[in-house]
């Protein structure tokens, strides 16, 4: 009897399975789903390793993510030098562009972080051969140097370029200083930034941003503030964003009456330099993380005085500090203010953000009175703030509190936010309590919902249903997970 190809593909992935040698196992899984185009570069890839590029050209595959993914993974196996040259010249295809996710995927099947000397070894690969890399090659490189977080082989690169005669550009030092800034080597960044005038390259936005950001991170504030004069020297002017980065710096690092004042000023500035809603809401989560949040009232003033609307950030933090702060009247004062307009989020979701403060704030009579009050009002609340008030009075042994809540929940139409866990942890308290009947309306609702039931409960549940003589519910509810 001939045996069929796709016996062959199956019992080469039984043995793969049983077999520990990764590679082998990685190489049959590439073979059994390989695309057509993937195989046709993987071909041309093997003729001739010394004119790559030359010889990619002459492939008329269609080349995706999908193709370059499957590409570098099979080179990752014995050729990842290989990988690399065929994944900087695939970035640079006319019908083609990496996306950030393609350059971290690749840097993990390359291994690039654990085995930089990778990059390294490619670089010097193309001196060897003479050739020509441009500037948008290196650019690609220096994105992997990006993914894989290595300010050294970015910094590198960086100066290899200038031994192919490719003089850097903005984008390029950008880069390497955003690197730089992310391993806390400010004073390299600032270097490289220096750098870029000897060579009449001007930082952009992109580049103060980063490093004013560091400096902001490291409670450098005073050179974040020098940075600033220095970009108005360069003609690049400092909008509502750098000014938000240092107003961060400030709030976490340095005092709020500096950080107050700062606001002042750009309050009275035109244009870009005005505050937003994440200038404002950066100051609100200033004074609340210093033990102040009923001076942060005082902002939401000043944002209403602005026309700026707060957001569900703002709220969530000035609530959040009212709550914790034991100041339970002004944060229903706040709700109750914004809720008659004003505000940039919808009433339901203003109050839900109130449950979810009062909750966290460990005043649950004071969230479950809020929450009854809004199912009262025919509010819908939103899903978190429903499961975290079933789930509490679940745990609290208040089982039938909580089916009463499912019920009108289902009945007002706003169970679809409910989260799973929480069927499956008011199931097993009904259960355990015998109160079948209810336990078979929330069976039926995940039935019909198609919500599956926690693993951990299932067993359980069953095996009491059974020994209760609910022997039918019993086969319904494992009838959930089927």
């Amino acid at each position: 009897m001939p045996i069929s190809v796709s016996a062959i593909r199956h019992s080469s992935l039984l043995i793969a399975a049983k077999n520990p040698n990764y590679s082998l196992r990685k190489y049959l899984l590439f073979s059994t789903y390989s695309s057509i185009a993937a195989e046709q570069f993987l071909i041309h890839l093997g003729k001739d390793q010394t004119h790559v590029e030359k010889t990619l050209n002459t492939v008329k595959a269609k080349l995706d993510s999908l193709c370059v993914a499957q590409v570098v993974e099979r080179c990752a196996i014995d050729k990842p030098q290989l990988g690399i040259r065929f994944f900087i010249w695939a970035g640079l295809h006319p019908n083609h562009r990496h996306t950030s996710y393609m350059y971290n995927k690749a840097c993990k099947l390359l291994d690039v972080e654990q085995n930089p000397r990778i990059i390294v070894d490619v670089i010097d690969g193309y001196m060897a051969e003479g050739f020509v890399v441009s500037i948008k090659m290196f650019k690609v490189v220096l994105n992997l140097c990006r993914a894989a977080k290595d300010a050294k082989l970015g910094l590198w690169v960086l100066r290899k370029m200038k031994e192919f005669n490719c003089r850097p550009d903005t984008v390029s030092y950008n880069l390497v200083i955003r690197l730089l800034v992310e391993k806390s080597q400010l004073d390299e960044a600032l270097g490289l930034m220096r750098e870029m005038g000897l060579i009449d390259l001007y930082p952009d936005m992109v580049t103060y941003v980063s490093i004013i950001k560091g400096f902001c991170d490291a409670g450098r504030l005073e050179d974040a503030f020098g940075l600033i004069k220095l970009m108005k020297g360069h003609g690049c002017v400092a909008n509502a964003v750098v000014y938000s980065t240092i107003l961060d710096g400030i709030c976490t690092h340095g005092n709020l009456d500096m950080a107050s004042e700062l606001l002042c000023g750009m309050e009275k500035e035109d244009g870009d330099c005005k505050p937003n809603v994440v200038t404002y809401t950066t100051m609100i989560k200033g004074f609340v993380e210093k033990g102040r949040a009923k001076e942060a009232l005082k902002i939401l003033d000043r944002m209403d005085d602005s026309r700026i609307k707060p957001n569900i950030v703002t709220f969530a933090a000035i609530l959040d500090g009212l709550c914790k702060q034991g100041h339970v009247e002004e944060a229903c004062g706040v709700v109750n203010r914004f809720s008659e307009g004003g505000g940039g989020v919808e009433n339901d979701e203003l109050y839900s953000l109130l449950v979810m403060s009062l909750m966290r704030a460990g005043k649950k009579n004071e969230s479950e009175n809020i929450f009854n009050k809004m199912m009262a009002r025919g509010m819908r609340p939103n899903g978190l703030a429903s499961s975290n008030i079933i789930r509490t009075m679940v745990l609290e042994g208040r089982v039938m509190d909580g089916f009463l809540v499912f019920d009108a929940l289902e009945k007002s139409g706003n169970l679809v936010a409910v989260h799973s866990d929480v069927y499956s942890n008011l199931l097993a308290g009904l259960c355990e309590e015998n109160r079948f009947v209810e336990a078979a309306r929330i069976v039926s609702v995940m039935v019909e919902g198609r919500i599956r039931l926690k693993s951990t409960c299932a067993e359980n549940i069953i095996e009491r249903l059974n020994i209760c003589g609910e022997c039918d519910l019993a086969n319904e509810v494992a009838s959930i997970n089927r």
